[in-house]
């Protein structure tokens, strides 16, 4: 099993990014995913998730109306399309894969800095 980040860097402030997740190892159609973030000293937080079929997403109030989360199940990839960056978004990112009916199945990938600062 893994899940390998990608996308992640050093970005000015009202500016854009997009991480991606490609997944392997399992069926990722049967997976919701999400992507969490995680600054030093503070716990792992969730930032958005979608469905196994995208149907469902939803979001941290933080992140609404600048963030979307996507996914394309033939490429087994998860997008996060990230606008209007701010200091704030400052973190690792994370990957997560969490079943859809076995919620203690979930898989990790090992993160991707993402850096907002002028």
């Amino acid at each position: 099993v893994q899940l390998v980040e990608s996308g992640g860097g050093l970005v000015q402030p009202g500016g854009s990014l997009r991480l991606s997740c490609v997944a392997s190892g399992f069926t990722f159609s049967s997976f919701d995913m999400s992507w969490y973030r995680q600054v030093p000293g503070k716990e792992r937080e969730l930032v958005a998730r979608i469905t196994s079929l995208g149907g469902r997403t939803n979001y941290a109030d933080s992140v609404k109306d600048r963030f979307t989360i996507s996914r394309d199940n033939t490429k087994r990839t998860v997008y996060l399309q990230m606008n209007s960056l701010k200091s704030d978004d400052t973190a690792v990112y994370y990957c997560n894969a969490l079943h859809m009916n076995w919620r203690n199945i979930n898989f990790w990938g090992q993160g991707t800095q993402v850096t907002v600062s002028s």
